[in-house]
């Protein structure tokens, strides 16, 4: 079977791919990466029977004449506006999906008004959870500074004693899927665990005690997040929470930098109160992740100041980032296309 390409001007550089007379629909694909999703969008369009246009942009008022004919939209963590909607809409598109577990970079009230289904991928829940257990240990460990002084061959010892999880409180704040991981993983190093969430299942309890929010900001020497963003919990640790921990707390994100307020996080650096601090997310992230920035003045101060700290480790949300992970969500990213398309159920649809 034939393999059609176009070369089409989309700020920058761009591939239209796709299977002609296949007939099932028609799927643009936007922060298509070339060097590990690409060929797998293939593969697996080619599988469901779908014609895909393939972008490495991120959907914008310039490149949405791409989703003109197209039955559905596949895109990452770009912000997806009431008026990136209404053009999608206008151009034909009924399903969106997102390649990630979240979906807060998404208008739902927007595309609930359009008629808009909405998807989102979820990848399994072990890279996202022993990434969070590394930046733990990386924390509690001081390896930042090891690291920047054996690039200078400084090899003292002053100033990156570490401590040992058995010593510690660990405090796990939602434990969905990748958060009850983290549990079970931090449960072999001997640590007390405490969790919280809405919800409580049973399994957890063998080795984990749920508490309140309260007590974990009282009692953790160790705060991981694992929630959803919503507008509830947005800057759940701010200023009040952060006052209620343990001096010298560990705070470590893998979820949505919108958790954590920045500003009383720096603060809390400042002062001495919060540790140490383990980031794979950050505040007004959107348009930095997943570019190349080296050369650009950015306009995210609050980053700036977190990387120059010797005690937070900053890396650029990619906890998520393994072999298993980028071929699930593209494979179920493709499938719940097809599934939409056939009018069959689909376990990934959250609108």
């Amino acid at each position: 079977m034939g393999t059609v390409y176009d070369n089409i001007g989309c700020v920058g550089s761009f591939w239209k791919e796709g299977w002609m007379n296949l007939g099932l629909g028609k799927v643009t694909v936007y922060n298509c990466r070339e060097f590990d999703e690409k060929e797998l969008f293939l593969k697996y369009g080619e599988a469901f029977g779908l014609e895909l246009t393939l972008c490495p942009d991120a959907p914008d008022d310039g490149n949405l004449d791409l989703t003109r004919g197209s039955d559905c939209v596949d895109i990452l963590t770009s912000k997806m506006t009431r008026n990136l909607l209404e053009g999608m809409k206008k151009n034909g598109v009924q399903y969106l999906v997102t390649r990630t577990i979240g979906y807060d970079h998404i208008d739902l009230e927007a595309a609930k008004e359009l008629g808009l289904t909405v998807a989102n991928a979820p990848y399994g829940p072990h890279g996202v959870a022993e990434y969070a257990v590394m930046l733990i240990l990386m924390s509690i460990r001081k390896m930042k500074r090891i690291m920047e002084r054996s690039n200078i061959q400084d090899y003292t010892l002053k100033g990156i004693q570490g401590r040992e999880l058995k010593d510690l409180i660990v405090g796990v704040i939602g434990v969905g899927r990748i958060g009850e991981t983290v549990a079970r993983c931090l449960s072999g190093f001997g640590c007390k665990l405490v969790v919280y969430d809405i919800q409580q299942k049973d399994a957890i309890k063998k080795y984990a005690e749920y508490v309140t929010l309260e007590e974990i900001w009282k009692r953790a020497d160790v705060i991981t997040l694992h929630a959803p963003l919503t507008d509830e919990n947005y800057h759940m640790i701010g200023e009040k929470s952060i006052t209620q921990m343990k001096d010298g707390v560990v705070i470590v994100n893998t979820a949505r930098g919108g958790l954590i307020d920045s500003q009383a996080l720096i603060a809390g650096l400042t002062s001495g109160k919060i540790g140490a601090a383990g980031l794979d997310v950050v505040e007004n992230e959107f348009g930095l992740y997943y570019y190349d920035r080296k050369s650009d003045v950015l306009d995210n101060r609050e980053l700036a100041i977190l990387r120059g700290f010797p005690n937070v480790t900053v890396t650029h949300h990619m906890a998520f980032y393994t072999d298993d992970c980028v071929e699930t969500v593209v494979r179920d990213s493709l499938a719940g296309c097809k599934l939409f398309l056939e009018g069959k159920e689909n376990p990934w649809r959250v609108v």
